[in-house]
């Protein structure tokens, strides 16, 4: 087992890094703030005559999304966690099941049907509700494909999974070739980005991964557990098929919550929590801790690459961001694990 005092070291670096780049972003944008103004609206709350306007921007514009970005690098990290213990495969994230997939073919509905900003819900839309219902209806689907005799079987979940996320894509790209005029929105929602998004979706993905984190936490110690196998776990007291549901339905709501707000990004769940798997071993308790700070950092600091990269101003989706950096960087851990066999 990792040395507890390493672990300790290694998340206050992390931390330590994500305050800097918390810091960073807040003052670094395509909108130029100089660094002695910054440092005076942050600390004593006034920068002279534009004191609002650079209010408005640190704390209303670029706070907001710098808080949405560690939401879902959170989210994404954690249920990456939790997939990959239920699943019992190190390669498995939100994709595994068709979660991220359901919740990008209730987007691209919701597009189509112009259901978005105009129907409000409490002035958010009811994209990300659709959302959210596209990727419980995927789950629920894998769910009954993959049930045995009443029980859930890791290996027919993946299996199932790949199948509804195949179709799930195959109907993505049908729409998005019979609409065009609905095209370029959903190929932006689909490469995940956190422009124009504000508090309101703060607001709106902050209690279901709240309530998510919670439930991971809360049976860390069975998934530990339920990691041995499905016949140790019944063994040892735990009633596998009921918690494999309560950590699925809780994982699938992480996932569908960040979806909804930043569309679909890629990697974050898969890479972090193998890394850490790697590094600090498989006690689930300490990855769910050691995947949120480090999936926290990495989507902070992806999200400043993907606003500030481009000279000219322009933005990139934060998911291309993160498959950039997430793919190469997993084929490195792979070869290391090659090597060591």
């Amino acid at each position: 087992m990792a040395d507890i005092k390493k672990i300790n070291i290694l998340w206050t670096i992390f931390l330590g890094l994500y305050v800097l780049s918390i810091f960073f972003g807040l003052w670094y944008g395509p909108y130029h703030i100089p660094f002695k103004d910054f440092l005076r609206v942050v600390f004593f709350g006034e920068a002279g005559e534009n004191s609002d306007f650079l209010k408005a921007i640190i704390f209303k514009i670029r706070l907001s999304r710098l808080i949405l970005a560690t939401i879902v690098g959170v989210s994404l990290s954690c249920a990456g966690v939790v997939f990959q213990g239920l699943l019992r495969n190190p390669l498995a994230d939100p994709f595994t099941l068709g979660v991220s997939t359901g919740a990008a073919f209730g987007a691209t509905v919701a597009m189509i049907l112009g259901i978005n900003i105009g129907w409000s819900l409490g002035g958010l839309g009811l994209l990300p509700v659709i959302c959210m219902l596209g990727a419980l209806l995927a789950l629920l689907v894998v769910l009954s494909l993959s049930r045995t005799n009443g029980t859930f079987r890791p290996a027919q979940m993946i299996l199932a999974g790949i199948v509804v996320s195949t179709f799930l894509s195959a109907l993505i790209s049908l729409f998005k070739s019979l609409e065009e005029e609905s095209l370029s929105a959903i190929v932006f929602w689909m490469l995940g980005s956190f422009s124009g998004r504000g508090w309101i979706h703060v607001y709106f993905a902050l209690p279901y991964i709240i309530i998510s984190l919670a439930v991971f936490l809360r049976f860390s110690r069975e998934l530990d557990i339920m990691s041995l196998g499905d016949l140790e776990a019944y063994h040892l007291g735990v009633d596998v098929n009921k918690i494999r549901l309560i950590l699925l339905i809780a994982a699938c709501l992480a996932t569908s919550a960040a979806v909804a707000v930043s569309g679909v990004i890629g990697f974050i769940g898969l890479v972090v929590p193998h890394l850490l798997r790697l590094i600090q071993g498989p006690d689930h308790k300490r990855l769910l801790v050691g995947s949120a700070i480090l999936g926290a950092l990495l989507m902070v600091a992806s999200d400043i690459l993907a606003e500030n990269i481009l000279p000219g101003g322009e933005e990139i989706p934060v998911g291309v961001i993160t498959t950039l950096l997430g793919g190469p960087f997993f084929c490195y851990i792979l070869m290391l694990k090659k090597k060591d066999i």
